[in-house]
């Protein structure tokens, strides 16, 4: 069946005419204009129609419009209104202009003519016309069927008279704004007419009825009906809202509180946020969900202060039947929507008696709970209720709560995925340092470790070493790079340390064998032998409380801080040495005394750098920390990162070791010089005996008379002289050293069945608890612990 138009082609006067002037088309209406036929006008210039000899008008743009007169089949001069519209461009070329003119129309209807009063009664705008006094005049049908009141009940009333909405009001102050000024006014208000349930949103236009003079005499109101417009503009400011605040940072509880807060009040006015708890199922959601379920409430919303909703508060482990909509939601993997009205949830606020009181106390009506999945895993559930807004979620409501889900599911998978591969970098990363320092009784020791706040784990480490006589080293290094890789290097370089601390090297001689083992690693890291890919500084010190001397090198490192008792913080100057993995270059060694008290502050630079970014010097900042010493090491360690980190942590990971030297007094020492005959070893351990009893360590007695005069026999006939003993105690350990000028250091072996000696070192280290030799520059000690606790004898 073919569409029949009502068009009349003929009503229209039409020609088209190319860029060149020429007319290429002459419809029948241009025919009855000027009366010229199609075939003699079409291909000739346009500018022959023309009743005087000047040139076509040359219009600019894209539309032109004007009065010619034009010339008549008969000779007569035509005056006619045009219109030229630039006809759109085919191939990037022009394709001439249209030129039309109407031929019927101009006459204005007829007073009686419906079309004159089409555009008030009929118009599908809700239109209303005020008087001077904003008393109604007259309303078309569209406005009386919004207001739902007959216009002639209502004529002659104020619109707030009509209408008992507060934006009755408003819209009243603009009708008088417009009658006062004559000056029209727009105005958007979010009201309820004609007895509907939901308000609706309506834009206003009010514009002043002048008469003939052009003085005001009333007002005209037209009310267009914007709710879709809104809701849409509302939905999509919101997703883009939810874009931009949710997911700021990795922190899933964070994560989840701006979920919540993107919903209160635009979607809901209480929200609450519950996630599967990730030890339950070993910090992976499991694949499918059973009821009843665990979760843990991570965050919640209200538009109430203080949210008095809220039954469980965050942190809490509550359990769900498969009755409650949490539950019901996360097994059927689909928002489901329940109001109370409909009965839909008695059994879960029956069941759960607190929150049955709450839904009564603060009116819910209604509640939308929407899953949170990610990546095929499902979270946990946002609970969306609403008690102050009278309507239930719509359809429109749930697709645009779950898309809000949607983007925040991802965030939260992604915090949730950052935060267990930082828990367990950190965690290795804890296990390779020390979990508590050792007691000594050289020095009291307490320690901190922060992780970077943005890259995690790092490179820095710290350790205290219990060495031979009562010595103890400390070592603070830093590995230069972050994540899992330099951790691991970190391992194995603090393993290096305690090894060749073990041998007891001297703090330069570690350094260098540790400089080449990073050598060594930057080549298997890089590959092709390229030195560099690894580097690490490190500080390393050695401490004897017996000389009361300490002994540094380090290595590109930061120098130590020193708080002598009764002095003020300073640094120590010390050789600076090359950072660790240059490879071939020489490190070199500094001797300083330290009384007893003094307080020796070891850093990584990520705790000053931090300060000097923002334009402080970190290092005068530590020394003003150390001012405020306390007695407390473990306070003060706390006082230091308090004073120098800022309160979101550093981006550099800090490893700070605070120690506070202690010395041995002269009589818990003892030393006696060797004579070269081996005749006179029995006089030395009389002496010795003697010595142990004024220390009331007569108990030991006889088991340090045989390792005395085992080490002293050998030193005398495999050593060189002079020779010495020496005895140290304390109030665990009773410590036997015997140095001699030679450097060659004896090795345990087993002795054959007739061998006469070998069995001297093998007896020692059974009646001991460690034995082992240092070298030292004068030669070598051959050193021996007896323990003096009763569960070690």
């Amino acid at each position: 069946m073919s569409r029949v138009y009502p068009f009349d082609d003929a009503a229209t006067a039409r020609a088209v005419i190319d860029d060149d002037g020429t007319l290429v088309e002459w419809n029948e209406g241009a025919r009855r204009l000027l009366g010229h036929p199609a075939d003699d006008v079409v291909g000739r210039p346009a500018a022959r129609l023309l009743a005087g000899d000047g040139p076509l008008p040359a219009p600019s743009g894209v539309r032109w419009q004007g009065t010619l007169g034009l010339r008549h089949r008969d000779g007569r001069t035509v005056s006619v209104w045009l219109l030229a519209h630039r006809r759109p461009a085919r191939d990037g070329h022009g394709d001439g202009w249209l030129v039309v003119s109407p031929l019927t129309g101009g006459e204005p209807p007829a007073a009686n003519d419906p079309l004159a009063v089409a555009g008030l009664i009929q118009s599908p705008c809700a239109v209303a016309v005020y008087d001077d006094e904003l008393r109604l005049r007259q309303m078309n049908a569209a406005m009386t069927e919004i207001s739902g009141l007959p216009e002639d009940r209502v004529r002659g009333l104020r619109l707030t008279e009509i209408s008992s909405e507060p934006q009755g009001e408003e819209l009243e102050q603009g009708l008088l704004q417009v009658l006062t000024t004559g000056r029209p006014l727009d105005v958007q208000t979010y009201v309820r007419t004609g007895g509907e349930e939901r308000a609706h949103a309506w834009l206003a236009r009010l514009a002043p009825v002048t008469d003939a003079e052009g003085r005001v005499r009333g007002v005209c109101l037209a009310a267009h009906d914007v709710t879709d417009i809104q809701r849409a503009r509302q939905r999509l400011q919101l997703v883009n809202e939810a874009s931009v605040r949710i997911g700021s940072t990795l922190d899933v509880t964070r994560t989840a509180q701006e979920l919540a807060d993107v919903c209160v009040p635009a979607l809901a006015d209480f929200v609450t946020i519950d996630l599967l708890d990730p030890q339950e199922y070993g910090g992976e959601p499991p694949a499918g969900i059973t009821a009843p379920v665990n979760l843990r409430r991570v965050a919640h919303q209200s538009i109430l202060r203080d949210i008095p909703e809220a039954v469980a508060r965050p942190g809490q482990l509550d359990v769900y039947p498969d009755f409650s909509p949490q539950a019901d939601s996360l097994t059927a993997g689909h928002t489901i929507r329940r109001t109370v009205a409909a009965g839909d949830m008695d059994q879960w606020l029956t069941w759960s008696r607190v929150r049955g009181e709450r839904v009564r106390e603060f009116g819910i009506h209604t509640s939308m709970s929407v899953p949170i999945q990610a990546r095929g895993l499902t979270l946990g559930v946002a609970v969306l209720t609403r008690h102050r807004r009278p309507d239930p979620f719509t359809d429109d409501d749930m697709l645009l709560a779950e898309e809000i889900t949607a983007r925040a599911a991802v965030c939260i998978d992604n915090a949730r995925r950052y935060s267990r591969e930082r828990e367990t970098a950190l965690a290795l990363q804890r296990s390779l340092l020390p979990r508590t320092l050792p007691r000594t009784a050289a020095l009291d020791a307490s320690s901190r470790y922060l992780p970077a706040a943005r890259h995690g784990v790092g490179g820095d480490w710290f350790d205290v070493i219990p060495l031979s006589g009562m010595r103890v080293a400390m070592v603070v290094g830093d590995v230069v790079g972050h994540g899992i890789q330099a951790s691991a290097t970190m391992g194995r370089l603090r393993t290096a340390v305690r090894t060749l601390a073990d041998i007891d090297l001297a703090p330069d001689e570690l350094l260098t064998h540790l400089d080449d083992l990073v050598v060594r690693l930057s080549e298997e890291s890089g590959g092709e032998g390229s030195p560099g890919e690894v580097g690490a500084t490190c500080l390393y010190a050695v401490y004897d409380p017996v000389s009361r001397r300490c002994t540094l090198a380090r290595a590109g490192h930061p120098p130590p801080v020193v708080l002598k008792p009764g002095g003020e913080p300073h640094q120590l100057d010390l050789p600076a040495g090359p950072p660790l993995g240059l490879g071939g270059l020489p490190f070199e060694s500094a001797e300083v005394g330290l009384p007893e008290g003094t307080v020796l502050a070891l850093y990584t630079d990520g705790l000053v750098v931090s300060r000097e970014r923002a334009g402080d010097s970190g290092r005068q900042q530590l020394f003003q920390a150390l001012r405020g010493y306390a007695d407390s090491l473990d306070e003060t360690c706390d006082h230091i990162l308090q004073a120098l980190l800022p309160p979101g942590g550093t981006n550099d990971d800090v490893a700070l070791l605070l120690a506070r030297t202690r010395g041995l007094a002269p009589s818990q020492v003892a030393t006696w010089d060797i004579p070269a005959d081996p005749a006179l070893v029995a006089p030395v351990r009389k002496q010795v005996v003697d010595q142990l009893e004024r220390w009331s360590l007569s108990e030991i007695g006889f088991t340090t008379e045989l390792v005395v005069s085992e080490l002293v026999t050998n030193a005398i006939r495999y050593g060189a002289h002079p020779i010495r003993l020496r005895l140290i105690h304390d109030a665990a350990t009773l410590i036997v050293e015997v140095s001699d000028t030679s450097h060659t250091a004896p090795h345990l072996r087993r002795a054959k069945i007739f061998d006469e000696g070998g069995r001297g070192l093998l007896l020692v280290a059974q009646l001991t608890q460690r034995w082992g030799s240092r070298h030292t520059a004068e030669g070598k000690t051959i050193w021996a612990e007896l323990s003096l606790l009763e569960e070690d004898q």
